[in-house]
């Protein structure tokens, strides 16, 4: 997919247009109107129910949201474990398994020649978190397949 500007961490994350800019903020507002039926014309069973369906239409979104993310986490999971066999050192492989998902969702964004180096750091723990994990990337490895 070619990109007008290249990706890095500035603006690698990604939006949906029909998601976050359609679909959520129509869901809030009839959450937000709903809410306001109950106020303006009082508690009925059907003020009550429009109300709940609204909130629950929310939670489905947001939901179907992380559940899509926390799907891509485990195949980056897998895809770094096997790629970090391949380019880290024989002392660095046995503690593959000491990486958090989180962790390995960050280094995904590294290149091959840039791994070892921060996988190094996050295991000594100077690095933790995904952010500083991909803040702390210099070659930038482009992802436009994200969630």
């Amino acid at each position: 997919m070619s990109q007008a500007q290249p990706q890095n961490y500035a603006n690698h994350a990604r939006m949906i247009p029909a998601f976050h800019f359609v679909a959520l903020p129509i869901l809030a507002m009839n959450l937000f109107w709903s809410v306001g039926q109950v106020v303006t014309t009082g508690l009925s069973f059907e003020t009550l129910l429009a109300v709940g369906v609204a909130l629950a239409l929310v939670i489905i979104a947001l939901c179907a949201r992380l559940f899509a993310l926390w799907a891509q986490d485990r195949v980056i999971r897998l895809e770094m474990r096997l790629k970090l066999t391949e380019v880290l050192s024989d002392e660095l492989k046995p503690r593959i398994g000491d990486l958090s998902t989180s962790q390995l969702v960050g280094l995904r964004f590294a290149s091959d020649a840039e791994l070892p180096g921060l996988v190094g750091k996050v295991l000594e723990g100077s690095l933790s978190d995904q952010k500083a994990i991909k803040q702390a990337i210099t070659a930038w490895q482009e992802d436009h397949q994200r969630v």
